[in-house]
């Protein structure tokens, strides 16, 4: 039995998901929303089916933890570095600023100093699942908005990791007989030691036991081996430094980022990622009693008021103090008008030491559904507003790169790619290879073309080899499902010419209807050929010999139109 009900908390928590997510979009509301009402309709306070909300919890962290790798894969440890300057001084004074007001509010309802700061800690801490969903939505997570915002979100979980430290010792019965700035720089250190491990790990280890796993060429490994990667460490770095999993998975993507196997890894971890951060958003909904509105509504207002208002504005002021622009520090001020998964870690250790009431939990948790449902819209109209300000000077999101029909994106370096590589060089095209062969990719980067190792067929791949900004696709290999792969480069870049192979003409008619532009089957290429060595001496002037090819391509393709052009 609890084996079925694992499996229906999964099922029932996904089709939740699916169908208010569907409804949310069709309203012109973020899915994020459907999710969290989702999360309600199979929590505990209503009526009905109700999951199993630690079998949630635990998928929804194996959701945070692909997340965060997959952000820290795109990452590039220089850009974060960067932003450490206002990474760090942002988010304590922001954090500060948000603790204090909230503390000083909620002595109006009679609670004590000590409660107040608390829960200002508590919701001080943006959810950086939420941050980089919607960041992403408005292609704003690799811009200096986005690698100002995560950069923040990191310095906020190492004080979140400090601060579940020190409650226990501050304020517990029996403690630990450590002082509090003992507990600190133990802390650091551990800190530092995951930095150190991690960095060893991706500059030795990582590439290493990667390399050894694409050479079997089997897929399965290598996505079960980013699995490894993204789970382990993060979990390792939980266990033995005492950090926070998401911290140590978002690490861990720094370092497989820094390899040449990121772009693979981050389209093998996608798909996954996907489905398990729904979960989170949904184990999020079946925290919330619909009663706590009206049993602490004012509560809940004050708590609300400072998330969404208080927090991006000591944000945005802070970032500001600290030299950013306007127009960055608006959107980034708006990005943390939230609350989530780090609250609840925070408001989790302090009613168990009696530092938080239940209306506080119950505030909490309210203010983290409302906020999280509002962060999307609040995001849209600061990026839109600061974006349509001249005075801002915001710094617009990248327009649609054009695509150039002088660059193509080849799939596969084999012997037909090295010539249809060579052909089009000679030619003076941009061409960029995306191939599965390491050693090939290597070869072409030592020698100056550019080049990516990964699967076409996975998400992001593409996008990574410029495909946006391409004039045509030329598949010159075997593709598994070359169909879809057809689709989603139409998806990228409708104007693109899709030119692909394959060995038969039954599949032919598939990959056009797919989009191709042009597909040469083997057979009938050969047989053309052939055809046309054969006649070659025949006293044929070139115009008729072309006709005659043209037709009898239109023939063995089954092309009707090309058939009646020559009648």
């Amino acid at each position: 039995m609890h084996d079925l009900g694992i499996l229906l908390t999964f099922a029932g928590g996904l089709a939740g998901a699916l169908g208010f997510g569907f409804l949310a979009h069709r309203l012109k509301l973020s899915p994020i929303v459907g999710y969290l009402l989702a999360g309600v309709l199979v929590g505990p306070f209503t009526p009905g089916f109700v999951a199993d909300r630690a079998v949630a919890e635990q998928f929804a962290e194996i959701g945070v933890i692909l997340l965060l790798f997959g952000v820290g894969l795109r990452f590039h440890l220089r850009e974060l570095l960067a932003v450490w300057k206002v990474a760090i001084p942002g988010a304590l004074l922001q954090s500060t600023a948000t603790t204090l007001l909230l503390a000083a509010l909620l002595r109006l309802f009679d609670w004590s100093w000590t409660s107040g700061l608390i829960l200002g800690m508590g919701i001080s801490v943006a959810s950086t699942v939420v941050m980089a969903l919607v960041l992403a939505e408005r292609h704003d997570l690799h811009s200096p908005i986005g690698h100002i915002a995560i950069g923040w979100t990191v310095v906020e979980d190492l004080i979140t990791v400090s601060l579940m430290l020190l409650l226990p010792i501050l304020f517990g019965s029996g403690g630990s007989g450590q002082s509090p700035a003992t507990a600190l720089g133990l802390a650091g250190l551990k800190v530092v030691g995951l930095t150190v491990a991690v960095v060893v790990l991706g500059k030795w280890v990582i590439p290493w036991a990667l390399e050894r796993i694409a050479q079997t060429r089997q897929r399965e490994l290598f996505t079960l081996a980013v699995l490894v990667l993204a789970v382990g460490i993060a979990v390792g770095a939980a266990e033995v430094f005492g950090v926070s999993m998401a911290l140590g998975a978002f690490l861990a993507g720094l370092a497989v980022g820094r390899s040449e196997f990121a772009a693979r890894a981050a389209g093998d971890a996608l798909p996954m990622r996907d489905a398990f951060a729904v979960l989170f958003f949904v184990s999020v909904g079946m925290l919330f009693d619909p009663r706590s509105v009206l049993q602490v509504p004012a509560l809940i207002g004050v708590v609300l008021v400072v998330v969404v208002l208080g927090k991006p504005l000591a944000a945005l002021l802070t970032v500001r103090l600290l030299g950013v622009p306007l127009g960055t520090a608006v959107p980034v001020g708006a990005a943390f008008s939230q609350v989530g998964e780090f609250s609840f870690i925070v408001g989790a250790v302090s009613r168990e030491l009696g530092l938080l009431s239940d209306a506080g939990w119950n505030a909490l948790v309210a203010t983290s559904i409302l906020s999280i449902a509002l962060n999307p819209v609040i995001y849209r109209v600061a990026r839109r507003w600061a974006s349509a300000t001249p005075a801002l000077m915001a710094p617009r999101s990248a327009a649609p790169p054009v695509p150039e029909p002088n660059r193509c994106v080849l799939v596969g370096y084999g012997p037909v790619g090295r010539i249809v590589h060579r052909l089009l060089a000679e030619r003076g095209a941009e061409v960029t290879v995306v191939d599965l062969n390491l050693d090939t990719v290597r070869e072409l980067k030592a020698a100056g073309v550019p080049a990516l190792y990964g699967d076409v067929l996975r998400p992001g791949t593409l996008q990574d080899a410029g495909i946006e900004a391409a004039g045509s696709l030329i598949v010159s290999v075997e593709v598994e499902d070359a169909a879809e792969l057809i689709k989603q480069a139409r998806e990228l870049n409708p104007e693109l010419r899709v030119l692909v192979r394959c060995h038969h003409l039954r599949d032919a008619a598939d990959l056009k209807r797919a989009g191709a532009s042009l597909v040469a089957a083997g057979e009938a290429e050969v047989g053309v050929a052939l055809v046309e060595a054969m006649t070659a001496e025949l006293p044929l002037d070139c115009g008729s010999q072309a006709d005659q090819r043209r037709t009898a391509r239109a023939r063995l393709y089954g092309e009707p139109e090309l058939l009646r052009a020559e009648g």
